[in-house]
């Protein structure tokens, strides 16, 4: 949001001359200064309202209620009243309704939006992707314990995040996946880190790691099956110990070529 804003100034080309002093950066709510001698305000809506307890000029009320849900808010106060409303729009994916789809085809039974958002923003966007369950207005430290407690439930839970109020439920979760465009301690934190910057890459993980445990178990079933059957004629005077040690390391050979080979083909790998 803070890119958004910037950039959206230069546009317009405005500029930032005031000085600041005590300038406090609180994780998930937002930022607090003293410009020209005036307490200034920048963030959530919990955290200028009620944790700062900044009002809304009289007669502004009809208004206020009024913004629109599309967007994501950024509320500005001055000396403890609010001064302006920042209305961000941040649209959404092409593909994310087909990628939710998609994650629920491929085994996920519970896909969960966790946003600082608004409740309004949240359920209009949570409705246009198709997500099974919605939480707004969390703090990092509400998206570690929804984790903490799915988990105590007996589920294996899977945690997509790139901002720094992600980053503790990252690293409760049994698989944490970064995006690479995100922070970089969410990236530090996350067991995976995802290049693509298109949801679909979320599928071909789970695609990628369902083949890869098939290929781990079916390797290890042939050897062990090969082996014993090998000991067995060996055992019986069938084999020559010469002949068992070529096929023994003949089989090696031919599980590790193959092993070497891509784990999903073209045609699985471009599936949307």
């Amino acid at each position: 949001m803070a890119n958004a804003v910037v950039a959206e100034a230069k546009r317009h080309g405005l500029t930032h001359e005031e000085y600041h002093s005590q300038v406090q950066y609180v994780v998930a709510h937002g930022i607090s200064s003293m410009v020209e001698g005036k307490k200034v305000i920048i963030g959530s809506a919990h955290f200028v309202f009620e944790d700062e307890g900044c009002r809304i000029p009289a007669g502004e009320q009809p208004k206020f209620d009024t913004l629109p849900a599309a967007y994501s808010h950024l509320y500005l106060c001055i000396d403890g009243e609010l001064a302006a409303v920042i209305c961000i729009h941040d649209p959404l994916r092409r593909e994310a309704r087909e990628a939710v789809r998609a994650l629920h085809e491929s085994g996920f039974t519970n896909v969960v939006m966790m946003t600082g958002d608004n409740r309004r923003t949240a359920e209009t966007v949570a409705a246009e992707v198709g997500v099974d369950a919605v939480y707004a207005e969390v703090l990092p430290e509400d998206k570690a314990a929804f984790i903490r407690q799915e988990k105590a439930k007996g589920h294996t839970v899977i945690m997509v995040g790139d901002g720094v109020n992600d980053s503790p439920a990252l690293s409760e979760a049994d698989a944490g996946i970064a995006i690479s465009t995100g922070a970089a301690i969410a990236r530090e934190i996350a067991d995976i880190t995802v290049a693509s910057e298109d949801l679909f890459a979320l599928v071909t993980l789970r695609r990628l790691g369902e083949a890869l445990m098939e290929r781990i178990h079916g390797s290890y079933r042939f050897i062990v099956g090969f082996n014993l059957t090998l000991i067995a004629l060996g055992v019986a005077g069938v084999l020559p110990p010469t002949t068992s040690a070529l096929l023994h390391n003949g089989s090696t050979l031919g599980i590790s070529l193959r092993n070497m080979t891509d784990l999903l083909d073209d045609e699985e790998n471009t599936q949307k």
